[in-house]
């Protein structure tokens, strides 16, 4: 999200972004792609915007929510007040198959 879609770079290691943004598979050592950006654009989308609360904010921001996204199976809640058409596109956003999330086409 912080460069060109079209630019290719190489990183030697490690991950960066701040963790409760980060998608998932990218914590189990895939690449980052658009799929990764659109999974912390739902996040965003979330609780940036609709719910204004700190994503997992039940879970402390420490080394047992890293285990829990590894588990892959823990996702963030969302309200019962967001439209059932934002609702979607978010569930979408944060769909675990990688394919599945929604990828603009340019």
């Amino acid at each position: 999200m912080c460069q060109s879609a079209n630019k290719q770079t190489v990183k030697e290691e490690g991950i960066y972004g701040v963790l409760p943004y980060i998608a998932q598979k990218i914590l189990c050592g895939y690449q980052y792609t658009k799929a990764a950006d659109i999974y912390s654009f739902g996040i965003i989308i979330m609780n940036e915007f609709l719910s204004k609360e700190i994503p997992f904010n039940d879970i402390p921001h420490d080394v047992l929510l890293l285990i829990e996204f590894l588990n892959i199976k823990y996702v963030t809640t969302i309200s019962k007040d967001v439209p059932k058409l934002l609702a979607d596109l978010i569930i979408k956003c944060w769909d675990a198959e990688i394919e599945n999330r929604t990828v603009h086409k340019t």
